[in-house]
C-alpha cells in the first residue's frame, strides 16, 4: 500500500470512528497495516481501488472496536472478503483457459 492510499484510507478510517483529531494517527496505521496483512493472508490480492480501501478501512475500524467488545466479525465484512477473493479466483481461472 503507497504512502498516497493508506492516508486516504486513514481519513476514511477516521470518519468511520467518529475521530477528528491526529491524536491516534500512529496507534490506526498499526490497524491498518495489521488489516492489510489478515486480508492478505487471506489469500486476497489487494489493490489500490476505491472498493478496497474502503475494505481495509472497514476491517480496521471492526479491529479497533473489537478491542473494547470482543465482537466477532460482522458477516458485511466477511461476505466482502468472500465475494473478493471468489471473484480473484475466478478471474485466474478464466485467464488460465
Amino acid at each position: 500500500m503507497t504512502t498516497e492510499n493508506k492516508a486516504i484510507v486513514l481519513e476514511m478510517l477516521k470518519v468511520d470512528l467518529g475521530i477528528s483529531t491526529d491524536a491516534y494517527d500512529n496507534r490506526l496505521n498499526q490497524y491498518i497495516d495489521m488489516a492489510v496483512e489478515n486480508i492478505l493472508r487471506e489469500g486476497i490480492k489487494l489493490e489500490e481501488t476505491v472498493e478496497d480501501n474502503s475494505l481495509v478501512a472497514i476491517y480496521s475500524a471492526w479491529m479497533w472496536r473489537k478491542r473494547d467488545t470482543g465482537e466477532g466479525m460482522p458477516r458485511m465484512i466477511r461476505y466482502n472478503l468472500n465475494n473478493k477473493l471468489f471473484s480473484q479466483r475466478l478471474k485466474g481461472d478464466e485467464a488460465d483457459g
